[in-house]
């Protein structure tokens, strides 16, 4: 039995009263890549959408491997019309001949069986991304059909495969003068729940691989619209120029970005860095062009690296005195923009989708490097030192003034037990999954939707006006104020590093502002609030929207309450000209007595909440800072570029 088989156990269960059988015949193997179509989600992770793309990621890898070993300069991508991906590069070509182990192609046992590859030891691979051999074998186990074709030693050669079988033998179908590989394959639709591929999803992680390959050739070309879709990545920079493209929209802190490329101990380290003036954080790890958002043994070296030689070349001239505290890793990662990639011969990725580097070596490598390279860079660049400093120096001083004013706010909350606030209208319910809260903008609303409400389970708290904008202000200055510090008392869970989502008193927080200009502004407040400072609450999915209806429209005792524009033109189309219509234009909850409130905005029988959710996080925090930030000139592009595409301006 090969190693590669997995043993399943299948239970029956119990017929007629008797007991299930458990024996040698209820044993199943699964053999070659069943194991694959058995437990997807062991492989990519899911079967969504994420899964999906998931698909493209191993193929693409494969080639950029090839790319890093120095034998592609260019990969090509198609979404073809049909469903079907084609990845095609000018890389060395999958090898043909016979394997003497499995007495099938090299290209057969590559894309058949697990655990198969040239990365598994010798000289094919120094650094390898992939799934080590998993990747394209798993990307075939999952595909409805697909096809390899090679180019290499003269004849260009095929293999169709249907869910994970060969079709037929290695086949040459014609020669070439030219080497490398193609890849067409079909996601099977039995396999996943979705099989719509995204296009932008799919240029920003080429782009990502572009920038972190220098002098390779990225191409995407999407024949499933009228009008073809081309676009092609090519950087030289390396990470400078991903550090670029990362801080298009921002303003610098210093004049001259760090930059680091180096070998140690057959490791290679590549890092950069900036600072801006904001104050949230920015790290993206990588390991062999595998991006790790849970960072790793080489973000820890970074990290260790960049603390310990700011706050020795801090101590050295004389910005902090003997008897003051060392900065902290927070207080000198504000405002940092920073990407770490390693290439290392044999990766030790937590996780089958490879979120966390756990390489003890890849630690000390990142730490040599950039800390020997950080001490001459901060002693070349004294200007850009001394800022670096004296922000990590302010950062530590509002860090210690936020502290002092949170632990305040927190001890209050804690004595005011379940008054607090007294603007609250609180739910009788103490049960968080059936609670709800709904922030409401003004008396006016709160005196409706507290009138209106279902006591037992809603809480209501109305503020009073637009909150403070977070993107703008310290911790220390936002717990000053009074309304934010209210919606943090009423939630429960705290702030900051003492922040807890168990405490959370609500599983329901719905965001309930006016259809008007002054509720959107209010809104994205409340949003920034909640990005920046309970993010956990987003990914819990406790976040809400609510929809209140635009317009209601009588006719006779007949009522429909319609929330889009389009909806009221065709609803009164379908009425005969002659029919007298009553339509009012709803532009504050205010205007809604409670029962046509609860009826059309916190009934959960007929209720619209849309779930807020943040599928890219780092789009995601460029766009709070172009739009919410200081600085004003990206926030006038950004509305001159997308002015013509606006829609419902004022809801």
């Amino acid at each position: 039995m090969s190693k590669n088989n997995q043993k399943q156990v299948k239970n029956q269960s119990a017929k007629d009263g008797q007991a299930a059988s458990y024996g040698a015949k209820d044993i199943y193997v699964l053999e070659g890549l069943e194991p694959v179509r058995k437990r997807p989600g062991m492989y990519i992770g899911s079967t969504g959408v994420d899964g999906l793309h998931h698909l493209i990621w191993e193929v693409v890898d494969n080639s950029v491997d090839e790319a890093m070993a120095g034998y592609a300069k260019n990969i090509r991508v198609e979404l073809l019309a049909d469903g079907k991906v084609s990845v095609v590069d000018d890389g060395r070509g999958i090898p043909v001949e016979t394997h003497k182990q499995t007495k099938k192609s090299a290209l057969e046992t590559v894309m058949t069986t697990l655990h198969a590859g040239g990365k598994f030891g010798g000289e094919s691979y120094k650094v390898s991304g992939g799934l080590h051999g998993v990747g394209i074998s798993v990307v075939c186990a999952l595909s409805k059909w697909m096809r390899a074709e090679v180019r290499r030693d003269g004849g260009v050669y095929e293999q169709e495969y249907q869910r994970g079988k060969p079709q037929y033998k290695i086949r040459k179908i014609g020669k070439s003068d030219t080497t490398g590989t193609k890849i067409i394959f079909e996601p099977d639709p039995e396999i996943f729940s979705t099989i719509e591929f995204n296009r932008k999803k799919i240029i920003d992680h080429l782009r990502q691989q572009a920038l972190l390959t220098k002098g390779v050739k990225i191409e995407i070309i999407d024949h499933r619209d009228k009008e073809l879709f081309y676009h092609a990545f090519y950087f030289e920079g390396g990470l400078l120029s991903f550090l670029k493209y990362l801080n298009r929209s921002e303003k610098h802190l210093q004049a001259n970005p760090f930059y680091v490329n180096k070998n140690h101990d057959n490791m290679e380290v590549e890092a950069a860095f900036v600072y801006n003036n904001e104050v949230e954080t920015q790290e993206l790890s990588f390991a062999n062009n595998i991006y790790t958002p849970d960072g790793g043994m080489h973000l820890t070296g970074f990290r260790a690296a960049l603390t310990r030689y700011l706050n020795d070349y801090a101590r050295n001239n004389d910005y902090i005195k003997k008897t003051d505290d060392n900065l902290t890793g927070d207080d000198v990662r504000e405002g940092l923009v920073a990407i770490i990639s390693v290439k290392i011969r044999e990766p030790q990725f937590e996780g089958q989708t490879k979120a966390r580097l756990g390489n003890p070596e890849a630690r000390t490598a990142a730490e040599s490097v950039v800390g020997e390279a950080l001490k001459d860079f901060l002693e070349r660049n004294s200007s850009d030192a001394r800022k670096i400093v004296e922000r990590a120096i302010l950062t530590a001083k509002a860090r210690k003034a936020a502290k002092a004013a949170k632990e305040t706010v927190l001890r209050k909350g804690i004595l005011e037990g379940l008054t607090l606030p007294g603007k609250l209208a609180d739910c009788s319910s103490r049960d968080p999954a059936e609670s709800e809260l709904f922030i409401v903008e003004g008396d006016s609303a709160g005196g409706s939707s507290k009138m209106g409400r279902d006591r037992r389970t809603q809480a209501i708290l109305p503020l009073k006006g637009k909150i403070l904008n977070v993107e703008k202000a310290r911790i220390d200055k936002m717990l000053a104020n009074k309304e934010i510090r209210s919606l943090v008392v009423a939630l429960g869970t705290a702030i900051a590093e003492s922040f807890d989502l168990t405490k959370l008193r609500y599983h329901k927080i719905v965001l309930m502002t006016d259809a008007d200009v002054d509720g959107s502004h209010i809104r994205t407040l409340l949003l920034t609030l909640f990005y920046r400072y309970f993010p956990q609450v987003i990914d819990g999915g406790y976040l809400y929207i609510a929809q209140p209806p635009l317009f209601r429209i009588q006719h006779g005792k007949d009522v429909n309450y319609v929330y889009r524009e389009e909806d009221k033109n065709k609803l009164t189309k379908s009425f005969s000209p002659d029919v007298k219509l009553t339509i009012q234009r709803y532009k504050g909850l205010g205007e809604m007595n409670p029962d046509q409130l609860w009826e059309t905005t916190m009934d959960p029988a007929n209720r619209l909440l849309k779930k807020v959710l943040v599928d890219d996080a780092e789009e995601a925090d460029r766009l709070f800072d172009v739009l919410m930030g200081e600085q004003v000139e990206p926030r006038k592009r950004f509305i001159e570029a997308h002015a013509l595409t606006v829609k419902n301006l004022d809801i």
